[in-house]
Order: structure tokens, then sequence, then C-alpha cells
């Protein structure tokens, strides 16, 4: 059964830190993988907001190569990530992974398979080269954005810690271990 709500805690809801809503969709998200639902089952935007969070993690922690290479470069992942920057308004940030997106695209495909089959450290040209430090400087808050489309999403279900393990009980019909 696939879930028609994007479940988050009341007290990420009302936090002043804009990543907590974005943490505890995280939280149920994972929550729900180690339990057995398939993403498949979870609601899509949650996937999408799960997803547009470990891009921005990833290329805030190592740049986009660090993104390419622990992504596998997974064309359904690149293309939920794009869609889920458009909608939560993330122009800016849109325009550079799609321009990130065709530098990898450009690179001969023997290239980008020994890359991701390489060790990330040390000499590496073709990491070197699909670095671009645009991202830490946009004008846009990608953090901001993305806790304002959750916050206003039509799907979204607050709910108490205790009635979040209740309803995602429910959901996995098991007690869930807290």
């Amino acid at each position: 059964m696939k879930s028609d709500k994007i479940i988050v805690s009341d007290t990420s809801y009302k936090s002043s830190d804009p990543y907590d809503l974005i943490l505890s969709n995280i939280s149920v998200v994972n929550l729900l993988n180690e339990e057995g639902i398939d993403a498949e089952n979870i609601h899509d935007d949650s996937i999408t907001s799960y997803y547009i969070d470990y891009y921005a993690g990833q290329y805030s922690n190592g740049n986009f190569s660090q993104f390419v290479w622990n992504s596998g470069w997974s064309p359904e992942l690149n293309k939920m990530i794009g869609v889920g920057l458009k909608k939560i308004g993330a122009e800016k940030h849109l325009e550079l992974f799609q321009e990130q997106c065709s530098k990898v695209e450009r690179l001969q495909e023997s290239e980008l398979q020994k890359f991701l089959e390489s060790e990330y450290f040390g000499p590496n040209k073709t990491r070197d080269g699909l670095k671009n430090d645009t991202f830490y400087s946009l004008d846009e808050n990608i953090t901001e954005l993305h806790s304002q489309w959750l916050k206003e999403h039509p799907d979204l279900k607050v709910l108490t810690v205790d009635e979040m393990f209740s309803e995602l009980e429910k959901w996995t019909g098991h007690i869930i271990d807290r």
C-alpha cells in the first residue's frame, strides 16, 4: 500500500531551523526502509525530498564529483533530483545541476566508468574536471526552499512522535522498536 502522506514531527514543523523539517522526513524514510517498506510504497515527494537532501549534502561535503561518484551516476536518481529542484523552486540550483549533468554526459563512457570504479581521493583528472564551486556561492538557499516546499505541501501530515509511530506501525503492520 502506497502512502498518501508525507509524515513529519510537530517539533520539526515548528522549529526555527529549516533543516529540522527535512531531517524529520529523512528519518521517516530511513525508518520505513529499515522496516522493509520499498521506496515505491512511500509518498513520491517524500522520496524526492530525501534525494534532494542527498544531492545537496553530497555537493556541500565534496562537490559535484562526490555526488557523481557516491551515487554511481543513476539516470533515475538524476531525473528525480532535477524534478525535485524544480518543484522546490531552486531555479539556480537546477540550472547548475543541469550544467553539471551535461559535463558528465559529455564524458566518454569508459572515462565515466573508470572514474566510478577508481579511488575517489588521490590524483584524479575526471574528479577534478567535475568540480564546480558555484554551488557554494549561489544566491539561493536550497535548504530554506526545500523546507518551505515541504511545509506547504498539500500531503504533509504533522504528528507528534507518538502519533508518527502509531501511524507508521499501522502502515507496516507491526510494532516498531523505538
